[in-house]
C-alpha cells in the first residue's frame, strides 16, 4: 500500500468513530493507529475530543501513486519535484497575500464595509499557492462561494476583488456580484458560484469549449485546461458523478480540485458521507485521483503539478487536498457544532501551512520578511483602491438585464462572431463534403415543406431553424436526450449525423446536467441549443436556468449567455398526461431575471422565434405546445421574429367594436387553438375579439395589449398556468397597474386551478380551461357591459 493510500486510510481511521475525552483508551489506541498509517500529530498531541487529524503524504510515496494511477513518467515527476528558490518565494508570497487579504476582509466585514454573505479561506493557503504556480492565465477556472483567494492566485487584481466585496464600481463585476461572485474575463476566472456543486457542470462545459476550440482549429487551445473547485461535502452531490462520467466519456481537460476541510458547511462530512475518499470517486470512470496534505505547501506544489500536467497531456483527474479551515463557514457562524472551537484552536496552532513552511528547512531559501512585507503592501493597495472606488450608478442593474436589449438587434443581420466567410470556411473544413451535401439536401427538403400547401409541422420548422444555424455558425451546438433519434418531435433531428457527437451531444437523462454544460460553453464563445424532450423536464435544471439568467448581470456585463432552451410542454385540454407532464413550467421560470421567454403555437412563429433566439446573446426559453407539435402551417424561410413582441392573430371587426361587442383575448400555447374555435362560435352571436398570442411571455408586451384595450376595453385571459402565481396573474396585474382606465370590466382569468392536473377526463375538465369556457366568459362579459 502506497504512502498516499495509507494516508487516506489514516484519515478514515481518524474520523470514523466519534470519541469523548472520557474514552481515553480507545482514543489513544486510535491515535496510535492513525500515526502508524501516516496521520501524525505534534508530540504533545491534539485535544482528546478531536475527530479529525492532520495527514501526511510524503513525496516519495506520492510518486508511486502518480506512476501507478496517473502513468506519470520519471521525467514528469522530476519536473514536478523541482522547487526553485523562486518557486518557493512565489508560493510563500501567495500564502501571505491570501492570509492578509482574508484578515482585512474580516475586519472590513465587521466595520460594515462588506455586507451579505462572506466566506474566508484562512488555513487553506497552499491551494492558491498551487494555482499561482501551475495554472495559467488562459486556463479556465470555476470556483465556488469561497473564491477570493482563488481569484487572487489566478491573477485577478486584488484591488478589483476588494472593491467588488465593497460593492464598488471598480470591482471585478462593478459591484453586482459581491463576495461569492468574483468573475474576471481577462484572466478567465469564471466564478464564484453560490449554489453548492452547481459549478461542476459549468466547468465541464468550459472544458468542452476547449476541445471544441481544438476541433475548430483554434491555435490557442492546444494544452489549456479547466480547473473546478469543490469541497469534499459538495463532492457528495450527484452532479460530481455525472461530471466525472462526462469528463471521462469525452476525455476532457479538467481538474477536479477537491478542498477537503472535513466540513460540509458546518456538518462533519463524515456524518453524512459513507466515504470521504473523493479522489477515488473517479475509479469507476477511469479518472485517476490523488490525495495530498494541504498543510504542506511543498507537497501540494509537487503533487498538484503532476496532476495538472496529467490533465494538460492526457485527460481528467481529481486532486483532493486535505486541509483545515480556521474560520467558521461565514463570519455570522456561531460555530456551535461539536468540537469545532477546539479543532479550530488546535489547527491554528499546529496545522497552519504558513507556520509549517516557516519551520521547514526550505524556509531558509526564502526572504520571509521581504515576501511578507510585499504581501501586506499589496493588500493595503487593494484596500486603498476599494475605499477610493466610486459606487456603481443606480441604474446599472436595469442596464444589465439583457445583453441584447429588447428591440435593439436586427437578428437577420447578425453574423457569427468570426465573420460569415470565416465561419463558412471552418464548417467546410470540419464537416465531410458528402455529409455537407446530404445536410444541405435535407435543409432544402424542409424549406420546400415550408411553402408546400400542406405546410410544415412545428417540430420540423424548429429543426430547420436549428440545422440552418448550426450550418451557418460552427459555434452553434446541440444538447438533448435521445438526440440521435430526433428526440420526441424531431427538433434536434440530423444534428449529430451532420455535425458529430461533440457539436451535437446525446445526453444522460438529467436536464440540469446538460443545461449546466451548455452554460459553461456559452460563457466561452459558443451558442448551445438545449432541447427538452418535454418542457416539464426542465424542472431538473431550475438552478442552472436561474444562473444562466443571472450571469450577464452578476458578472457586471462581462460574460454574455447565448443559450437557447427549447421544449414542448403546456397543458392541452384532455391531453391525459397526468400531473407531472402537465405542469406550467413557463410560470415557474417567469420569475427568473435575465431570461427571455417566448412561446409559439404555429410553425411560422416557432421558426422565426427559434432563429432569433439562437442569435441572441442572452439566455432564452422557447416553449411549444406538446399536443400540437405535428400541426402544420406555412413558414417564410429566413424570417426572424422579435423576441419582445406578441402576435396579433385577429382583430375584432369595427362593427363589433362600435356595438360594444368586442373583447381582447390574450392566450398562448394550446390556448391559441381553443381561442380560434371559440371566436368562430362567438362570431355566430355577433361577438368578435382582438386575438393576441403571447409569443413573448417575458418581457411582457403590454403595449400591444394596450393598443387593443383602447378599442375593446374588455380583457379575457385564457391561461395555461395556475390561478396562483401564473402567467395570467402577471398579465392581469400589469394591466390593472398600467391600463386600469381602459377597462370597462374587471379582467377575467380562465386559468388552471391550483389542483394538480388529473388523468381522467371527467376531473380534468374542472381544472383545465378550454374553448367552451372561453365562450361562456366572453358572452358573460359582453352582456354585462352592454
Amino acid at each position: 500500500m502506497s504512502g498516499v493510500m495509507r494516508a487516506t486510510s489514516a484519515m478514515a481511521t481518524a474520523v470514523k468513530t466519534p470519541t469523548t475525552g472520557r474514552d481515553a483508551g480507545r482514543r489513544a489506541g486510535r491515535r496510535g493507529t492513525a500515526q502508524r498509517c501516516g496521520a501524525v500529530a505534534k508530540p504533545s498531541g491534539p485535544p482528546e475530543n478531536l475527530e479529525r487529524l492532520r495527514i501526511t503524504t510524503p513525496w516519495d510515496d506520492a510518486k508511486a501513486v502518480l506512476k501507478s494511477e496517473f502513468g506519470a513518467t520519471d521525467a514528469e515527476l522530476k519536473h514536478a519535484e523541482s522547487l526553485s528558490d523562486e518557486d518557493l518565494s512565489k508560493a510563500y508570497y501567495m500564502m501571505q497575500l491570501c492570509r492578509d487579504f482574508e484578515n482585512e476582509c474580516n475586519q472590513a466585514y465587521m466595520a460594515g464595509k462588506i455586507r451579505g454573505f462572506m466566506h474566508l479561506d484562512n488555513g487553506q493557503e497552499s491551494i492558491p499557492a498551487l494555482l499561482a504556480d501551475a495554472i495559467r492565465q488562459d486556463d479556465l477556472k470555476h470556483s465556488y462561494y469561497r473564491d477570493h483567494c482563488h481569484a487572487l492566485a489566478c491573477g485577478v487584481d486584488s484591488g478589483a476583488v476588494m472593491a467588488e466585496l465593497f460593492g464598488k464600481d471598480g470591482g471585478t463585476c462593478r459591484g453586482t456580484g459581491g463576495s461569492m461572485h468574483i468573475y474576471d474575463m481577462d484572466t478567465n476566472f469564471q466564478g464564484g458560484w453560490a449554489l453548492v456543486g452547481e459549478q461542476l457542470p459549468y466547468a465541464v462545459g468550459a472544458a468542452r469549449s476547449i476541445v471544441l476550440d481544438k476541433m475548430l482549429g483554434r491555435e490557442d487551445a492546444h494544452d489549456r485546461i479547466t480547473v473546478v473547485f469543490v469541497g469534499e461535502g459538495g463532492a457528495q452531490n450527484g452532479r460530481m458523478a455525472e461530471c466525472l462520467n462526462a469528463a471521462a466519456k469525452e476525455n476532457l481537460p479538467i481538474l477536479f480540485l477537491v478542498i477537503d476541510n472535513g466540513r460540509a458547511i458546518n456538518t462533519f462530512t463524515k456524518d453524512v458521507a459513507a466515504n470521504q475518499e473523493v479522489f477515488n470517486q473517479g475509479k469507476h470512470y477511469g479518472v485517476p485521483g490523488v490525495l495530498v496534505d494541504g498543510q504542506n505547501v511543498q507537497d501540494v506544489l509537487r503533487v498538484g503539478r503532476a496532476a495538472i500536467n496529467h490533465v494538460r497531456t492526457k485527460g481528467p483527474a481529481i486532486l483532493q487536498v486535505h486541509t483545515f479551515r480556521f474560520n467558521g463557514h461565514s463570519p455570522a457562524d456561531p460555530e456551535h457544532e461539536r468540537n469545532r472551537k477546539d479543532e479550530k484552536k488546535w489547527a491554528r496552532a499546529e496545522c497552519d501551512p504558513i507556520k509549517i513552511f516557516e519551520s521547514s528547512a526550505d524556509a531558509a531559501r526564502v526572504d520571509l520578511k521581504n515576501e511578507t512585507a510585499k504581501a501586506k503592501l499589496e493588500v493595503q493597495r487593494a484596500l486603498d483602491f476599494a475605499n477610493n472606488s466610486p459606487p456603481p450608478p443606480p441604474g446599472l442593474a436595469a442596464e444589465l438585464e439583457y445583453p441584447d436589449p429588447s428591440g435593439k438587434v436586427d437578428y437577420s443581420a447578425r453574423e457569427p462572431a468570426e465573420g460569415l466567410a470565416s465561419a463558412t470556411a471552418v464548417t467546410e473544413k470540419i464537416v465531410p463534403a458528402e455529409t455537407l451535401k446530404a445536410l444541405k439536401a435535407r435543409i432544402e427538403a424542409l424549406r420546400a415543406m415550408c411553402v408546400d400547401p400542406k405546410g410544415i409541422s412545428i417540430g420540423d420548422a424548429v429543426n430547420l431553424a436549428i440545422l440552418e444555424e448550426m450550418l451557418r455558425d460552427p459555434t452553434c451546438l446541440a444538447h438533448a436526450e435521445d438526440l440521435q433519434a430526433g428526440s420526441s418531435y424531431n427538433i434536434p433531428a440530423n444534428t449529430q449525423q451532420a455535425f458529430g457527437t461533440l457539436r451535437a451531444a446525446d445526453e444522460i437523462i438529467d436536464e440540469g446536467h446538460f443545461m449546466g454544460k451548455a452554460l459553461g460553453e456559452a460563457m466561452n464563445g459558443y451558442r448551445p441549443i438545449v432541447e427538452l424532450m418535454n418542457a416539464n423536464f426542465g424542472i431538473y435544471g431550475m438552478a442552472e436556468l436561474s444562473s444562466a439568467g443571472n450571469t450577464y448581470a452578476t458578472t457586471g456585463g462581462q460574460f454574455a449567455m447565448p443559450l437557447t432552451v427549447i421544449g414542448a410542454g403546456g397543458t392541452a385540454p384532455n391531453q391525459s398526461l397526468g400531473a407531472e407532464h402537465s405542469q406550467p413550467f413557463h410560470a415557474y421560470i417567469m420569475g427568473i431575471p435575465g431570461l427571455k421567454i417566448c412561446s409559439a403555437s404555429k410553425p411560422q412563429e416557432a421558426y422565426g422565434l427559434a432563429k432569433s433566439m439562437i442569435r441572441d446573446n442572452g439566455p432564452g426559453v422557447l416553449l411549444l405546445p406538446v399536443k400540437m407539435m405535428k400541426s402544420r402551417g406555412p413558414v417564410t424561410p429566413d424570417s426572424f421574429l422579435p423576441l419582445h413582441k406578441s402576435t396579433v392573430h385577429h382583430l375584432a371587426s369595427d362593427e363589433s367594436v362600435k356595438n360594444n361587442k368586442a373583447v381582447t383575448i390574450v392566450t398562448y400555447l394550446h390556448g391559441v387553438k381553443e381561442t380560434e374555435e371559440a371566436i368562430a362560435e362567438l362570431n355566430g352571436q355577433g361577438i368578435d375579439a382582438d386575438f393576441i398570442e403571447l409569443t413573448c411571455m417575458k418581457p411582457v408586451d403590454w403595449k400591444t395589449i394596450q393598443t387593443s384595450l383602447q378599442r375593446t376595453h374588455k380583457l379575457v385571459i385564457l391561461d395555461e398556468s395556475t390561478r396562483t402565481g401564473g402567467v395570467g396573474a402577471t398579465v392581469s396585474a400589469i394591466v390593472s397597474e398600467n391600463l386600469f382606465d381602459e377597462l370597462d370590466a374587471p379582467v377575467v382569468r380562465l386559468c388552471m386551478e391550483d389542483a394538480p392536473v388529473p388523468y381522467a377526463s371527467e376531473m380534468e375538465k374542472t381544472v383545465v380551461k378550454r374553448a367552451a369556457d372561453l365562450v361562456t366568459a366572453v358572452t358573460y362579459m359582453v352582456n354585462r357591459t352592454a
